[in-house]
Parts: structure tokens; sequence; C-alpha cells
């Protein structure tokens, strides 16, 4: 004791030893103590020299802790001492250095301290073991340990937790201590051990981790607590990122609906510290997760509704138009709002209505784009007004039509703002920015749209007083030809690669300005800079988009003659090297990895994410125009039509063998139906039988015991009576049960009547359908169709089958009638006599019925010859089928010969069965 006193107050006798043997000297009492008191104190030393000897107690001393961590795990104070020497050893989070190259020592020496410790992979399954220890002084300093290795070799320690049993359960549990810093401590933990790894994330997700950092962010404030809600929310963001299980696990624990009170913002928007502006930021940044254009379009729309449903983007629209909120907030509000109604109709209409508290109150798209048009407003705030807008009018042609409409002479209002005058303004203003972000919102409401491009065109413009109005489509050429900045025209020429794009219309009035043609040919063949190349490289896309949708209205300007221009003046080759320089910049490569526009600075914005897909769509086959001959292009059409023809013959009889299976199944679900009543029926039928058959054999032994009786009239008198009196109230008892089954019998003859009637119909149906099939079908389906054919006969087979066991069951029903009982001897010898000439008339109409089925027998055959008939006739047709077929196949190798791409029919059915599951999916949505 009097040694440790001594090394540690620093008054012992003599020389002072060093660091490192005072070191030594305390690993060797760890090692060599037999009282546990003596080792507790050796390590409480160490700890008090871990921080300033670092290298020495990391080298000297690990071992010697990880023992004192198996063995003595009766004592909490030195497992405590032992974890806090550790961490200290191994965290690098508290070093204080002063320059570069010390920082970077000190992380090098955490890093191989941790490869020491975790050698052994048993080290940290001891580690998670100690963490199920509730003492404080155990489980607080194994939490820091555990989080400082995660940070130090995350993929190692991630990978010997993931086998450990229960090893992610016990940290878990973390969680639900009571005693805050523990819970907050086991927060960063969890960060670390979820960065990166899907299947821990999915483990932590299942254990209840969603509902429990929930509950946390509720209990501390929301978005107004502190840094514990900014960990869970951390915390969050790693296991909802790019892991679609956990997504889907979010949506559907309808978590996404605990998620609109945080955004409850108040109207008192005047005080945002900076942790509620960080919590908000992350916040929505989880909503973007969950509608993120990189997840799948399906669970994207599912979280989409789910988000409009529960009022969240109504939420998150009011904080869009409040008043005092930081500009940080409101542009990464009005991202997450672009990405929530991106693609969703519903979402895109609502938002389409939502109104700005001004006086009088404007549209909040107006409101956006008047921020996006304003030169004055923050580069990114008009970026995020930017992306809000395309994605308003993605997949919306709805939304296209209204913007569209706000620039047609007929609709204009002079006495309010719209979107088209803001983007007619914003396209012809000074600033460039201006000019590039309006010119590719236009673009946008263009997209894919082809009316709203042939509406476009009416649009006209009064430039100056005295002059007429121009087309919009010719007042954007106008500025191209004035040499402005590069960015306002890259803008312009993108949006007039959109425009006239698959729209000859548009092609024709862009060539029908005379200057437009010599203009783009003057662009392309000139050598100019470095910084003029991508301009160059749009020219001749553009000049591409007029050959390829050229309609040869224009004498002046057919593809033959424009091909020929671009040889004599350009030469195939340089154009085509000039277009081949848009898909090799760097900012195009940028622009299309993903649809948000993120650009460092304004002047690289220079490329548009749908844009890039429009090039890459027509850079191969502009070039393959260019280099055609005219015989080849009106080869091509012929082909083309031709294949167009055929395509639509098969189209309109594939859909109406789609009408035919439908009325097919209606009909055999039908037949199916009308077969389980008749079973149904017939059972009944046995029954009654059986029934009478019993009553008829107690009639004949009543009969016989009434013989009996008869011969025995010498009995007394008083006997007779009795025996008289017997056999009236039996008889009458008899009479009325006969009468019963005798009326159920009518019931029963009276629906069977029915269903015979209604088997009828069904039969003529089946005949029409057949015949109909044989005459329309057979000529798509070929050998198919003999399903279709054979299938209603088998039906058909069944319904005769039925109709003869009905009548066989109604005969032998009728040959047994009931029979009345007699009330006396005399009368019941007379009732006998009725029923016999009653069974001889039932028998003559059982060999009606008979002749009536023989008949029916007779017409089957009959059917079952034209049936054979009938394949014949199929045959011919499939040998007609076959011969075209071959005609087909002759012209798609020409069209392959010639360097076309031709869809098979394999295609052409994967495109329809593709098709008709998205309008299911839109159905289902």
């Amino acid at each position: 004791m009097n040694f440790f006193r001594g090394v540690i107050s620093g008054q012992a006798a003599g020389p002072q030893p060093s660091g490192a043997e005072t070191i030594q000297k305390l690993c060797d009492r760890v090692a060599s103590s037999t009282l546990l008191e003596d080792r507790r104190d050796a390590v409480r030393a160490l700890k008090s020299l871990s921080k300033k000897y670092r290298m020495e107690v990391g080298t000297q001393a690990m071992d010697h802790l990880i023992n004192i961590l198996q063995t003595d795990r009766s004592d909490s104070e030195i497992l405590g001492y032992a974890l806090d020497t550790l961490y200290n050893v191994i965290c690098n989070d508290e070093e204080e250095e002063q320059d570069e190259n010390a920082q970077k020592q000190a992380d090098d020496l955490g890093l191989q301290f941790t490869d020491t410790f975790v050698q052994d992979p048993e080290h940290v399954t001891l580690l998670l073991t100690l963490l199920e220890e509730f003492d404080f002084h155990v489980r607080w300093p194994g939490v820091k340990l555990l989080t400082a290795l995660l940070k130090n070799q995350g993929p190692q320690i991630q990978g010997i937790i993931l086998v450990s049993p229960m090893g992610v359960s016990r940290l878990m549990d973390l969680l639900a201590d009571s005693r805050e810093v523990i819970r907050n401590d086991g927060l960063l933990l969890l960060q670390q051990l979820t960065k990166s790894n899907a299947a821990i994330q999915k483990i932590v997700a299942f254990e209840n981790a969603f509902e429990r950092l929930l509950d946390i962010i509720t209990e501390e404030g929301s978005s107004d607590g502190g840094i514990v809600v900014e960990d869970c929310l951390l915390l969050l963001l790693n296991l909802l990122k790019n892991n679609s299980s956990n997504q889907n696990f979010f949506k559907e624990g309808s978590y996404i609906q605990r998620m609109k009170p945080w955004f409850e913002v108040g109207d008192d928007n005047s005080g945002w510290s900076a942790q509620k502006v960080t919590n908000l930021h992350l916040m929505l940044q989880l909503v973007r997760v969950m509608v993120s254009p990189v997840n799948s379009p399906g669970a994207t729309a599912s979280c989409q509704k789910s988000m409009f449903q529960c009022g969240l983007l109504q939420q998150l629209c009011t904080i869009l138009m409040a008043t005092g909120v930081p500009a940080d907030i409101l542009t990464e509000t009005i991202n997450t709002v672009s990405e929530v109604i991106r693609g969703s109709q519903v979402n895109q209409d609502y938002f389409a209505s939502v109104n700005a508290p001004s006086n009088p109150p404007r549209p909040a798209i107006v409101v956006l784009l008047m921020s996006m048009v304003n030169e004055r407003q923050p580069f990114v705030l008009r970026c995020a007004v930017l992306y809000c807008f395309q994605c308003f009018l993605y997949k919306n042609q709805k939304g296209q039509g209204e913007i569209v409409a706000t620039l047609l002479p007929s609709t204009i209002d002079a006495n309010s703002i719209s979107a088209g005058q803001l983007l007619c303004g914003g396209l012809f203003s000074a600033d460039s920015l201006s000019n590039w972000c309006a010119a590719v919102a236009l673009a946008h409401a263009l997209q894919d749209n082809l009316t709203q491009k042939e509406q476009l065109l009416r649009v006209q413009l009064a430039t100056s007083l005295g002059k007429p109005p121009v087309s919009l489509l010719q007042q954007c050429t106008n500025i191209l030809s004035q040499g402005s900045k590069v960015q306002t025209r890259v803008g312009l020429l993108m949006l007039l690669c959109t425009w006239i794009s698959n729209c000859p219309i548009a092609v024709t009035h862009f060539l029908h300005n005379q200057e437009n043609v010599p203009f783009l040919t003057a662009q392309i063949s000139e050598n100019l800079g470095e910084d003029e190349r991508l301009v160059q490289g749009l020219c001749a896309l553009l000049l591409g988009i007029c050959i390829y949708y050229n309609d040869n209205s224009l004498e002046n300007y057919t593809k033959e003659k424009l091909k020929q221009l671009i040889e004599k003046r350009i030469g195939k080759e340089n154009f085509v090297e000039k277009l081949c320089f848009i898909t090799k910049h760097e900012l195009y490569s940028r622009a299309a990895q993903k649809p948000q526009p993120v650009f460092p600075s304004p002047e690289q914005m220079l490329f548009d994410h749908e844009f890039t897909k429009l090039v890459k769509e027509l850079e191969g086959v502009i070039t393959k125009a260019v280099h055609k001959s005219s015989e080849e292009e009106k080869k091509e059409e012929e082909v083309k039509k031709t294949l167009e023809q055929h395509d639509n013959i098969v189209t309109q009889y594939k859909e109406l063998i789609r009408e035919q299976d439908a009325q097919l199944q209606e009909l055999k679900e039908q037949v199916a139906c009308m077969t389980s009543q008749n079973e149904q029926l017939q059972a009944t039928i046995t029954q009654q039988q059986s029934q009478i058959l019993q009553h008829k054999d107690q009639y004949n032994i009543l009969k016989l015991k009434l013989a009996k009786e008869n011969q025995g009239q010498s009995n007394s008198q008083g006997d007779g009576s009795q025996v008289n009196g017997l056999q009236t109230e039996e008889l009458t008892q008899l009479r009325e049960e006969v009468e019963e089954l005798r009326k159920q019998h009518s019931l029963l003859q009276t629906q069977l009547g029915d269903k015979d009637a209604l088997i009828s119909s069904l039969v003529s149906i089946f005949f029409s359908f057949l015949f109909k099939s044989v005459c329309t079908g057979i000529v798509v389906l070929g050998a198919d169709s003999r399903e279709i054919i054979c299938d209603p006969l088998n039906h058909l087979t069944l319904i005769y089958r039925n109709v003869f066991i009905l009548h066989s069951a109604w005969t032998s029903h009728i040959l047994t009638p009931s029979l009345p009982s007699p009330s006396s001897p005399s009368a019941a010898q007379a009732e006998v006599k009725n029923l016999s000439e009653s069974r001889a008339e039932l028998e003559k109409r059982l060999d009606s019925t008979t002749s009536t089925v023989a008949i029916l027998q007779t017409e089957k055959e009959k059917l079952q010859t034209d049936v054979q008939e009938s394949k014949k006739e199929q045959d011919d047709l499939l040998m007609l089928l076959a011969d075209q077929d071959q005609k087909i196949t002759n012209l798609k190798r020409r069209l392959k010969q010639l360097g076309e791409t031709v869809e098979d029919e394999d295609d052409l059915d994967t495109r329809d069965q593709t098709d008709d599951d998205d309008e299911e999916d839109e159905d289902e949505d």
C-alpha cells in the first residue's frame, strides 16, 4: 500500500522512477497480487496514468486488464477501473493535439490497440457479456469502450457482434435503461453499430427500435428537443437509408403517421435555436429517405400516399408558406415537398391547390417561381424551387397543360401574375441563371407531351411598341443569334431540343424561319474555344432533331437536303464529333446521376437531368439518320408501315381473344354453379324416393293386416271397433304424410323444369360462342385455338349428361307416385286400381322422355361432326397463317440487315404484359 501511495503522491524517498518503470511495476502487482484490494489499487493507478502514458499503458497493461475482466467478475469497482483504462488507451476523441501529425499519430495508436484487443473475438464477446451488468460503474464504461472500438474497427466489430448470440439484443436493451447517460451513450453506440451494415440494421429494426426511438423523440420534445433528439434522428437515418426492407417495415408499422407532429412548428417562428434547426433538418431528411427517387417506384408511391392521407404533406406545405422560417429549413422543406409530390397525381393536385397567405391569395407555385427568377434570392433556394417545379410536372400532363395554358392568349389575365408570365420574364431577363432556370422549367412543361408542344406554338410575344408580335419559338432563336452568355444559350438550346423532338409540326415551324438553319450550320462549323464546344454540340443535336423528325413538308428543308447541307458545310464526321461532345462533358455526367439539380456554383449549372435522358435517346438515332441514304430511308419506312399494319392486326385480335376468354370464363363459372345445384337436387330427389318407398312398404303391410281382419269377422264387435279405429288413425296419419310428400315432389318437379330451361339456354349460348371463336379467333391463336374449341364441347357434353341424369331421376320418381291412403277396404281396392292406371300412363310418359333423350344424343353426335369439319377448316387457316409468318420473318430479317432494331413478338408480349401490370398498379393506388 505504501508503494502505491508513493507512486501517486510523489513523496517516495530516493529518485523518482520513470513512467514506463512505474507502469511495469503496477502491471507486475496486477499480475502477482493475491489480494483483491491490491489489484484494485494497481488498476486504479494505471487508469490515472493511462491518458498521459497512453503508449506505455496500452503496450504493457493490455493483457493484464483483459485478464482482470475475465477473472474478477465479482468486483464491479475493479471492472470499472479496467474498462476506463482500456477506453483511455483506445479512444481518440479526447486527445488534445496541437498539429495534424500528432493527431494522426494518436489515431494510429488507437487503431493499433484496437487491433490488439480484437485479435481474439472472445474479448468482444466478453465485453458484450459485461454490458448485461446493471451496475453503473461497469455498464457505462463498457458502452463507451465498445463505441470506441466500433469507431476504430467498425466492420470487424460488427461481424463479431453479428455472430454473437443475442449480441444485438443486449445492445438494444441500453435504450430501455432508466439512467439517461447510459441511454444516450447507447444511442451513440447503436449509431456506430448500424453504419453501412444492412444485416445489423434489419435486426435492430425488428428489435422494436422504431417504436423506442420515436418514443424518446416525443419525450424529449420533438423538434424543440436537445442533442438526444438529434442522436435518435441520426440513428433512424442509419436504419432507413438505402434499406428497402426497413423502409417497408417503417411504413407498414404506421410510423409515418407519427412523424406529422414533428412539423407542427406553431405560429411564432421568431425563435429558432441552432439545435431546433438541426433537428428539423434531420427530420426533413428522414421524410426524403422514404420518398427518394432512388427507391423502387412502388415503395415510393405507397409512402407518398401515406404522407398525404395522414396530413404530413399538408403540414409541410404549411411550413413552406409560413413566415420567419430560416432559409436553410425553407430550402430543405421545398426539396422535401418536391419528392413527396414527384410522380404522385393526388399529391401534385393538392400542391396545385395550395395558396400563399397573401392578399390577394396567390398559388404556391407562383410564389415559388417568383423566388426562382429573382436574382437576389440565395442560389440553393432557387435550385430547390426549380426542383420543386420539375417534380410538380413529372408525369403530370394535367399540370403541364395548366402551366402552358397561362401563356396562351385566350387565358392571359392582365390583372394577375401567372406562372407562364414569370417563366417568360425569367427566360428573357438579363440574369443568365434566371434564363437557364426558366428555360429548364418550361422544358419540363413540354416533357413527353405532344399536345402542349403544339399548343406552345400559339404563344405570341410583344417585343416592342410598334412592331408585330413574334412567336415564342422565334424569340428563343433570336436570343440565340445575339450571342448571349453560354449558360443562357445552353438553356435555350435545351428548351428548343425538348420542344421540337418528336413533334414534326414544331420542326416545320422552326425550319420555316430561313435564318435558323444557316445559323446552326455556322455555329457547328466554326473552330471556337473550349467553352463554345458545348454550344456547338447542342446546335448539332438541334439540327439532327430537325432531320430525324422532319416530315418533308418544306421543300427547301427536306431530310435529304439537310443531310446534303451537313455534308457540304460541316462534314458528317465533324458533325458526329461535335454531337458526341455533349455526353463527354463532365457536368453532363454529374447531372445524369440524380434528378435533383445540385451544383457547387451557378456557373456550373448547365445540364438538366431529364435532358440527359433525351440526349442519350437521340444521339444514336441521329447519327444513323445522318449517314443513311434516301433509298434506305424509303425502304425502312415501307417496312415500318408493313410492320405497323401487322402489329395493329395482331393487337386487334389479341383484344378480341381477351374479350372471348372473359366471356368463356364467365360461362364456365355459370355451368359449374348449375352443375352443383343439379347435384344437390339429385340428392334431394334420392332422399324423397327413399321416403316414398318406406311409406309404400308401410302401406302394403297395412293392406295385409286389413285383409286378415276382413277374414276374421267372427271376432267380437268391441275388438273389431278398436282395431278399425286404430287402422283409421294410422291411415289418416299416412295419408297426411303422403300428401306432404306429394307437394314436395311437385315443387321439385317445378324446380327441375326451370333448371332444364336454363341449361337449354346455356347450350344455345355455347353454340353461338363456339362458332364465333372458330370464325374469328382461330387466325391468331393457331394451334392453341383447339383448346378453346374443345373446352366448350366438354362442357356441352357435361350439360347433356346432366340433362340425361335429371330425366332419369325424374322418370324413376314418377314411376313411384305417391299413393293415397284408403278410408275403407273397398275404397282401398278402388284406389289400388286407380294407381295401376296412373302407373300405365306414367310409363307412356317415360317412353316419351326416353325418346327425347335419344334425340338429344343424336344432336350431340351432329355437333361433334360439325366440330370435326371446323378442325379441318382450322388446319387450312393455320397453313395460311404460317405463310404469313414466314413473310413477316423475311421482312424482319431484311430490316435487321439494314441496321434497324426490330422487336420480336416475345418483346411485344412482354411489353403488353408490363403495360397491363402498370395499369393494375395504378388501379390499386
